[in-house]
This record gives C-alpha cells, structure tokens and sequence, in this order.
C-alpha cells in the first residue's frame, strides 16, 4: 500500500471518529442543557426530534450527491456541518433556548446522514482496491470515538464543567482534525460517469425493490434496531436521570457502558460473522436485544437506583453487542 492509500485510510478513520466523539458528548450532556432550557419531558421530545429529522434528510439526499459530486464533497460538507451544529447547540443551551438547539441537532443530523454513507462509500472503495478489510474497523472506530466521547462527557459532568465550553471545545478539536485529514481524500470516488440517456432509460426494465421479501425484510431489522439505538442515543442519560434516580454524572456513566458494549460489538462482529450463518446471529442477537431493553425498561420494579445501578449498565452492554446491525 503506498503512502496515499495509507494517509486515505486514517483520513476515513478520523471521518468515522469525530462522528462518534460529537454524538456521544452531546448525549451525555442532554440532563444538563434540558435543566438549562427548562424543558418538560414532552418539550424536551421536540427539541430530539430535530435529531431525528436531519438524519432523515441527510441519508435520503446522500446517495444523490455522492452519484453527482462524489464522496470528497459531500464529506467535505457534511464534517463541517457536524462542527458548526455543535456550536450551534452550545450557544443554544448559553441562550437557554430550546429552538436554537432543536435547530442545532437537525443540522448535526443532516450533516451524521450525509457522512455516514459518503465515508461508507469511500471506505468500500478502499477495500476493493487493496483487498484489505476496513469497514469493520472503521465501524469501530466510530464507536471508540463514542467511549471516549462519553468518557469526557461523564467526567465533564461530574466536574459541573459548563456545557457551552464543553461542547465549543468538542467543536474545535474537530475542525483541527478535519483540516488535517480532508487533504487526503481523493475526488471522484463514487461519482457516477454519466447518465444514461432516455433511451437507455426506456429500455431498462424498472427495478421493483418493494417486491423482494427478504429485502423488506432486512430493512424491517434495520428500522427496528436504528430505532432502538436512536431511542437510546436520544433517551438513556435522561431515563437514567428522571427514571433511575441516578445523578447526571451516573446517568452519563451507564451511557459510557452502553457505547462501551457498542465498541466491543463493532470490532468483534467479524469474528463471529466468519463462524456463523448470519441468520442465526442476527436472531440471536434480536432477542438478546429484546431482552436488554426489557431489563432497562422494567429495572425500576425491580428497585434499581442509584445505589444499585450496575444490572442497568449490564443489560445496555448485552443490547449493544448483541445488535446486529454490523452484521
């Protein structure tokens, strides 16, 4: 591998890295800014929704752009966007307001979206011209930098570090390695050479995806374990918090968990996939997954608080590694 191919690789590991590093330190501080926007659980609601429908939007539009610009653009613009938008909700929890922030997530949603398939096609790209496996990896990293996203979360929230500084310092150091990395990615990876005409276009037969079973199926696994995933990446730290009982700085702990088992899942998916039937992981892996959220669900019964919050943590790191979503 010659020295372009190595200085793309670790670009893309820092693409994945950053991601994770900023989603994770927003999540462990969001007890916090809803204590600074003075928001209810259902106002509070809102302003996560933002979250969800950039994140919409970006995935949806990414495909598209990658075909027209290529991977180096849309990566290009989506990094940035992640950047600025934590900004964005740092000034937003400073002001106290809660459509500041709301706006501040829809755009650090739409720039995760727009990323996560560009650096996905790069990365695929990488693999195939040197036969090197990097998906895997690069999936991990993303969830390493989550752990030590939500590591400097937990400690920032112990310390009563304000939110504002955390979260403008987040930013900062991502522009930094932004800048070093960008350079190094390539143009016209994943640029489509040209549209057919309308004749080729009459000619093709329509490709009907709705009518294949097993890949609605498959989707249906993927909407049900995203919304797991994004409920807990939106919910956990405040469930800990208003549900558990647990101070913020624990509620952020259980989240560190929670990306921990993640990390663990994403880079040891492989082995178990290379030992067998993906079928079988991936029912495993629903039910135990099942069974996590139903112990998190129903932990309260059973007197869970915040001298006892260990067998919460435990059921998190058995839903995230067993999540097939890697698969």
């Amino acid at each position: 591998m010659d020295l372009a191919m190595r200085r793309r690789r670790r670009a893309l590991f820092v693409f994945f890295f950053l991601p994770g590093i900023a989603l994770s330190s927003w999540v462990t501080r969001t007890p916090d800014v809803r204590d600074q926007l003075g928001a209810s659980t259902a106002e509070m609601g809102l302003v996560l929704f933002g979250l969800s429908v950039g994140s919409m939007l970006g995935i949806l539009c990414s495909g598209r752009l990658v075909s027209r610009y290529g991977t180096r653009t849309v990566i290009g613009l989506s990094t940035p966007l992640v950047i600025i938008s934590t900004a964005v909700i740092a000034a937003g929890s400073l002001a106290h307001s809660a459509l500041l922030v709301a706006v501040g997530l829809c755009v650090f949603g739409g720039g995760m979206g727009l990323g996560e398939v560009a650096v996905n096609i790069d990365g695929a790209d990488v693999e195939r011209a040197h036969g090197i496996s990097t998906l895997p990896a690069l999936h991990g990293f993303f969830s390493l930098g989550t752990v030590i996203g939500a590591t400097a979360g937990m400690t920032a929230t112990a310390q009563r570090f304000p939110v504002h500084w955390h979260l403008t310092l987040i930013a900062f150091l991502s522009a930094v390695a932004f800048g070093y990395a960008f350079r190094a990615v390539p143009v016209g990876t994943g640029r489509s050479p040209s549209r057919p005409s309308h004749s080729e276009a009459a000619q093709s037969p329509p490709v009907r995806l709705w009518r294949d079973p097993q890949l609605l199926l498959i989707g249906l696994i993927v909407l049900a374990m995203a919304l797991a995933e994004g409920a807990a990446n939106d919910w956990l730290p405040l469930l800990m918090v208003d549900g558990h009982g647990l101070t913020p700085a624990l509620g952020s702990l259980v989240y560190v968990g929670f990306a921990g088992a993640m990390t663990i899942g994403r880079f040891g998916g492989a082995f178990f996939v290379a030992r067998f039937p993906r079928g079988v992981i991936v029912r495993v892996s629903a039910v135990s997954a099942a069974i996590g959220l139903i112990l998190v669900i129903a932990s309260d019964n059973a007197g869970i608080d915040q001298r006892s919050h260990r067998p919460v943590s435990g059921s998190i790191y058995v839903f995230r590694v067993a999540s097939p979503r890697p698969v």
